[in-house]
């Protein structure tokens, strides 16, 4: 069996980590959404609070959860700001950045609130 070239293991990470939110009670609100900041992968919520999640897929879960630059987490809340704007309604009870990471063996790990607006490294 051919091994999947990057996009498609990135896409097969993304339908496992929104699998897994959903199956953990979350509301997908919308999938690789578009915003004139950037791209962000999936946009979920529960009991009134709003996550950002960024998907990241490695060899292993170690080298994901370290993938995410700063470069990436500006552009994620430079993207939260316009999607706030235009869905007033979404994170009444606030928001949250999280990433899901995802190893090679499909193995799923989050982790809540992995920055946040003012950490060191962003100047947005």
């Amino acid at each position: 069996m051919p091994r999947p070239t990057a996009y498609a293991a990135g896409l097969a990470a993304e339908d496992a980590a929104c699998a897994a939110l959903a199956a953990d009670g979350w509301t997908i609100h919308a999938r690789r959404l578009r915003t004139p900041a950037g791209e962000v992968d999936a946009v979920a919520e529960k009991a009134g609070v709003l996550a950002i999640i960024e998907v990241k897929r490695r060899a292993n879960l170690a080298e994901a959860a370290v993938a995410l630059t700063a470069r990436q987490q500006a552009r994620l809340l430079g993207a939260c700001d316009i999607i706030l704007v235009q869905h007033p309604e979404w994170g009444a009870n606030g928001v949250r950045f999280d990433v899901v990471v995802v190893d090679s063996a499909g193995r799923i790990r989050r982790i809540i609130d992995a920055f946040r607006r003012g950490d060191v490294g962003l100047d947005v």
